[in-house]
């Protein structure tokens, strides 16, 4: 055989079991299962990445096996330590993918081109064979689209090429300009470990920016008033108590401001700083008769009322309207101010106000009104025996009928008929009709009327002097402490059981409550008493009719006859008809 024979054969062979060599080793990849299992990545978990067979890695990988002889399965997990979001690893995964797919294509491109060169130069040339060392170690950074965090994967070097070193991956890193957040101790560790090439090693991360929270405002009072039915101890609803009315005294707070933070600005595994949003103000909701506290954080009121939402403000009302009827469409009233009812207290209601009450209608029968001003009723006051009214200045109304009536300062009306009336100061019953027929008239300065008594003599009582007012606080002190002592013998009696002794509870410390309230009252009254004369007052009137009491202390006359145009007096520890 020829020379140029022998050198073209020995080309051909060495060709041709190259190539086969690659061939059979792909061969064996594909054949075999256990191994394309690993590779495919067959476990569940969402952060690790699966690639397809014919991934350009799993190439690589073989051939990297083949040269080492003995190579971990490739793992490609984002999170090792389950500390980043679920949400940010599934977007990352997409891009993950397509970025190996590139290095990838182009790192096995490079491979198989120095293999080719090789083969082709020969046996002939083996000094330069050996000048051709292969490719040397590779890592590739993956970033995440924020720029937060930086992945790291190694591809191994070719032939003999360099391996990875500390040097290599500082110099690498420096190069993609990864400088912030890195986790030294893995990039430390990293050039030795045995699992370095082809796994994902997160090795920097950023500091992520945060927005500053807006400003908000927090209520002390609802800006949506619904209707709330309270059930007490005994399962019972209360359908007149529906808290309707919201009170705020002068100088409490409405409502108050939460300041917006400011953002925190982040950086990026670049060094590149991220910018944060701060948080917007709210304006307080000023309204009228509202003012903003000198911190600037809250919104007081500036008189004593009712707090109301108009949609853009609170604002505080010193009067309340009630349009019509105190019913259940209204419930109870209850308010710090002034309160304006056109229509009627209807049976079986309350009002209570501290400011005055004028009511366009008539106080039915079993209603309560409290005011803490004047209280003026246009149709007048139509009880039964259990109305009962109180005002502590004066009270203007019609007629009182039926009704329990206690006023600190006078009573003016119409007429007066069968009703117990307690005043600290005059009652003038002058205009309309004037007449006071029936029940107790206690007055401590002056009873003024045109008629008193009745031609049938029915029993009515004038009494004079004293202190009316505080006598009738004290009567219903006792009454309410013999209530609360009945109802707490009645509940002893009962068999016992956890409701029971929470009633008990409650019971005692309202009767205890009682006690201290009576005894106050009684030692008010006393020293008050030393320093009132009981005996003044007086009591004028057109016409006084045989029968009429009058009482001054301890002392009683009743008329014998009809006494006109009189002034019935105390002098001299008499009482005197003049």
């Amino acid at each position: 055989m020829s020379l140029k024979d022998k050198i073209t054969s020995i080309l051909f062979s060495q060709k041709s079991k190259e190539e086969m060599g690659e061939e059979s080793l792909a061969q064996q990849v594909e054949n075999e299962p256990e191994s394309q299992e690993n590779l495919s990545f067959a476990s569940v978990d969402e952060t690790v990445l699966k690639l397809p067979a014919d991934h350009p890695l799993h190439q690589l990988h073989s051939i990297r096996r083949k040269e080492a002889g003995y190579l971990p399965v490739p793992r490609l997990c984002l999170d090792e330590d389950g500390v980043l979001p679920e949400d940010l690893i599934r977007r990352e995964k997409n891009r993950l993918q397509n970025g190996l797919k590139s290095v990838c294509g182009f790192r096995l491109k490079a491979a198989r081109t120095g293999n080719k060169e090789k083969r082709r130069k020969g046996k002939e040339d083996e000094e330069a064979e050996n000048e051709s060392k292969g490719l040397d170690a590779l890592p590739w950074f993956f970033l995440s689209a924020d720029k937060l965090y930086a992945w790291v994967l190694v591809f191994p070097p070719t032939e003999q090429g360099e391996e990875l070193s500390r040097d290599l991956l500082y110099e690498a890193m420096r190069a993609q300009g990864i400088i912030y957040g890195v986790d030294t101790r893995l990039a430390d560790r990293l050039a030795h470990d045995e699992n370095r090439y082809f796994n994902l090693f997160l090795l920097a991360r950023g500091k992520p920016a945060f927005d500053g929270q807006n400003g908000n405002i927090v209520d002390s009072f609802p800006r949506v008033i619904e209707r709330v039915l309270q059930v007490n101890e005994y399962d019972q609803v209360d359908y007149t108590a529906l808290n309707l009315i919201h009170n705020v005294k002068e100088g409490q707070e409405i409502c108050r401001l939460i300041r917006p933070t400011e953002g925190e600005p982040g950086r990026t595994v670049l060094d590149q700083e991220i910018p944060a949003k701060s948080g917007k103000t709210v304006p307080l909701p000023k309204g009228r008769n509202t003012e903003i506290s000198e911190d600037g954080e809250a919104l007081v009121a500036t008189i004593s009322g009712h707090v109301e939402f108009t949609g853009r403000s609170f604002q505080v009302k010193p009067v309340l309207d009630i349009p019509e009827n105190v019913d259940f469409s209204t419930g109870n009233i209850k308010f710090l101010g002034d309160v304006n009812i056109k229509g009627d207290v209807q049976t079986g209601f309350t009002v209570r106000a501290m400011g005055s009450v004028w009511v366009g209608g008539v106080i039915e029968a079993g209603s309560t009104v409290e005011a803490g001003g004047d209280l003026t009723v246009v149709k007048g006051i139509l009880g039964d025996g259990t109305t009962s009214v109180r005002a502590h200045r004066c009270i203007f109304s019609k007629y009182v009928e039926n009704a329990t009536i206690c006023v600190r300062e006078n009573l003016q009306t119409d007429a007066i008929i069968n009703s117990s009336i307690y005043c600290d100061g005059e009652v003038v019953v002058r205009s309309g009709r004037g007449c006071i027929m029936g029940g107790r008239i206690w007055a401590a300065k002056k009873v003024s009327a045109t008629a008193v008594g009745s031609r049938s003599e029915c029993r009515t009582s004038v009494a004079l002097g004293g202190l009316p007012c505080t006598n009738f606080e004290q009567e219903l002190a006792r009454r309410e402490l013999r209530e609360l002592e009945v109802e707490l013998e009645t509940l002893e009696c009962q068999p016992d059981n956890p409701t029971k002794a929470s009633l008990l509870a409650k019971l005692r410390i309202k009767l205890s409550t009682a006690e201290m309230k009576l005894k106050q009252l009684e030692e008010d009254l006393l020293n008050t008493k030393e320093a009132r004369n009981e005996e003044e007052g007086r009591l004028e009137c057109g016409i006084a009719y045989s029968g009429t009491e009058i009482n001054f202390g301890d002392q009683t006359l009743r008329l014998r006859q009809e006494n006109r145009q009189c002034v019935i007096r105390m002098a001299e520890g008499e009482i005197i008809v003049i």
